[in-house]
């Protein structure tokens, strides 16, 4: 069990608080409530909430992909391996409502807009590494990476229906389409 900073732990309820109700939810008073105390504490820790509201930015961006593709890559295995590996971690429903909620907070927000598009760069700048490795054709790279990371962020949108498959199965059968040989 990691145990969270009292700072740390505005910043997790925050990115909570996004991911279930948009950036309208962000608000002091009901983080205090979640948290149980008073709104006078969070002023011992940020300036304010354009402070918090840059530090859950960071938290997602070292959570959420920093550290999912250092892992990946530091457990080894071929270029496949990595990219699936990438997958199950990011594969969670935490991982999908921040990001949704980033995106269209994204929508709004200039600032945060450049962010998410530097961190989509980091993210396709790995796929397209790891697709570079078992694929020759530079066309065929950015095909597969493309469709694999709008997959990835697709998925949690999708409402179809996939006879004889979940939707998890369906998911996770695109993904081994896209990662097979040429």
């Amino acid at each position: 069990m990691v145990i969270r900073t009292a700072r740390e732990r505005w910043v997790d309820v925050g990115l909570k608080a996004l991911a279930s109700g948009g950036l309208d939810s962000v608000r002091v008073e009901v983080l205090a409530a979640e948290l149980g105390v008073t709104k006078g504490g969070f002023y011992g820790y940020f300036k304010g909430r354009p402070q918090l509201l840059e530090e859950m930015l960071d938290e997602w961006e070292r959570r959420f992909t920093e550290e999912i593709l250092a892992q990946a890559v530091s457990e080894g295995g071929d270029a496949r391996q990595q990219l699936r590996r990438v997958g199950e971690l990011s594969a969670t429903n935490d991982f999908h409502r921040v990001d949704l909620a980033i995106r269209a907070w994204a929508g709004f927000d200039a600032v945060v807009a450049d962010r998410l598009r530097r961190v989509d760069n980091l993210r396709m700048d790995f796929l397209r590494k790891q697709f570079g490795a078992f694929v020759a054709d530079p066309e065929e790279v950015e095909a597969r990476s493309t469709l694999l990371f709008a997959l990835a962020v697709g998925r949690g949108l999708m409402v179809a229906d996939h006879p004889g498959l979940t939707q998890v199965e369906a998911v996770q059968q695109a993904a081994r389409f896209l990662m097979a040989p040429s």
